[in-house]
């Protein structure tokens, strides 16, 4: 392979590469296509991508990046896998797949890992771990368990202050219906003379023809 080629290959790489930090080595070498077809299309469904390196070039590409560590020593070729959530989900779905008899020889091989490498017995480690998604969840239940507690231990005093005032204001409203029969019945008499022709207390009126005659001479 002459230098103007290695420098193309290793050029790509740097771009396919460009802003990963983490990612994991595996070895796809011994895959039929239909095998590495299947490989693939289950990595895409994860958003994981993938990219088959020479090691040699894919270190040169690498240099001075987070990822040099992967490929210190190795040599031949491997595939390099990076993507889906974080590095955790990452190593769970290679372990996966790992596992199933029907990709061998498909295995990982080592990776990287903030910075620092990773064996394949490592990345089996890794994949045992919460990923983010999960670790979001366990903080989501510490944060609501203490405050579950907090507002049920609020709500039982305050249940039982409100069922009290309901009682009391629920008497309260039976006293006044009671009541208010005897101050209708009280009242009556009054409204009655209240209601009287005002004739009843007017003083009587003299008798046609009386005073008249009154301060004329005689």
């Amino acid at each position: 392979m002459s230098k103007y080629v290695k420098n193309l290959i290793s050029d790509y790489m740097r771009t396919r590469l460009s802003g990963v930090d983490d990612a994991l080595l595996v070895n796809m070498v011994g895959l039929n296509a239909n095998t590495n077809g299947r490989l693939r299309a289950e990595l895409r469904k994860k958003n994981i991508h993938i990219l088959v390196v020479k090691n040699s070039l894919a270190r040169r590409a690498t240099a001075g990046t987070r990822l040099a560590p992967m490929f210190e020593g190795l040599s031949g070729t491997s595939a390099v896998c990076w993507g889906g959530e974080d590095i955790v989900s990452l190593a769970k779905e290679i372990v996966r797949l790992a596992n199933d008899a029907k990709l061998k020889p498909f295995e990982a091989r080592g990776g990287v890992m903030d910075g620092q490498k990773l064996t394949s017995e490592q990345v089996v480690h890794v994949s045992k771990l919460p990923s983010r998604i999960e670790q979001l969840g366990i903080l989501v239940g510490q944060i609501l368990g203490p405050g579950a507690r907090l507002a049920s231990q609020f709500n039982g005093p305050g249940g039982t202050l409100v069922s009290q005032l309901t009682e009391r204001a629920k008497a309260l409203e039976e006293q006044a219906a009671a009541a208010a029969p005897a101050e209708v019945t009280a009242a009556a008499p009054v409204a009655e003379a209240a209601a009287a022709p005002a004739a009843e207390t007017a003083p009587p009126l003299p008798p046609p023809g009386e005073g008249q005659g009154e301060g004329k001479p005689q």
